[in-house]
């Protein structure tokens, strides 16, 4: 199912995207990662990430957005973007977080070429419990989330399903 919010923005709604876990998990922190890919089968690479990431016995997902068609930024001179919102919990410390991510960008084709390249996934790590980081690799809040719509959006709709 789809739903167009404006001329620019569609939701897409699929097996995966949303979903709300029925359970609970004791893993020590709370986790949201944005993904996003403008190259491929997008939709096919995000439903692998969730089989992958729900497979992976040191995460549990506890929700996730319906899926956003949005422009691109910076560089626009590309495909639009899927984007979505993932909330996990793990007990992961935050850099071993970030390398299992990168680790999966790079399986499912990611090739960093210049900054807001086209790209098979995107995971960007949004929000780590309530950490504040701020190092060379990993910066948390993540940079400028606040005014991106392919951020925005699904966690308003997050929100919205969770009531």
């Amino acid at each position: 199912m789809k739903k167009k919010l404006n001329k620019r923005l569609t939701l897409f709604y699929t097996n995966n995207f949303p979903i709300k876990s029925k359970n609970n998990s004791n893993k020590k922190y709370t986790v949201t990662i944005g993904i996003g890919g403008n190259i491929g089968n997008t939709k096919r690479i995000f439903d692998k990430l969730f089989l992958c990431l729900k497979q992976d016995k040191r995460i549990s997902i506890i929700m996730t957005s319906p899926l956003l068609l949005n422009p691109p930024f910076g560089f626009l001179d590309q495909n639009y973007f899927l984007n979505g919102i993932i909330a996990i919990k793990t007990n992961l410390a935050p850099n071993d977080f970030l390398k299992n991510m990168q680790r999966l960008e790079k399986r499912f084709g990611r090739k960093r070429s210049f900054q807001d390249a086209p790209r098979t996934l995107d995971i960007d790590i949004i929000f780590f419990d309530n950490k504040k980081i701020n190092t060379e690799d990993l910066i948390i809040p993540h940079k400028d989330w606040a005014n991106r719509e392919s951020v925005i959006i699904p966690l308003e709709e997050m929100k919205r399903i969770n009531k």
